[in-house]
């Protein structure tokens, strides 16, 4: 049975999986050197997935930001336009 168009997305999934492929929990715990050679890839034990969340930087840092480099790309070129 195929896949209906409009739930296909293009690409991979753009929000965060919460379970990982064999293949992915392996490599996971070779990072975490809990991975023994010679262990069987069937009954691995759970992995925690970690979730990334971007942070938003507050009103005051981007105005912060914002003056310094318009300051700074102002002192540098005085003919240049912003844009």
């Amino acid at each position: 049975m195929s896949l209906d168009k409009s739930l296909r997305r293009k690409g991979r999934i753009v929000r965060a999986r919460n379970v990982l492929t064999r293949a992915e929990r392996i490599k996971q715990l070779m990072q975490e050197e809990r991975w023994r050679e010679g262990m069987s890839p069937f009954g691995l034990p759970k992995i925690r997935v970690i979730k990334l969340k971007k942070s938003k930087r507050s009103a005051k840092e981007e105005k912060a930001a914002a003056a310094a480099g318009g300051a700074a790309g102002a002192a540098a070129s005085p003919t240049q336009e912003k844009k």
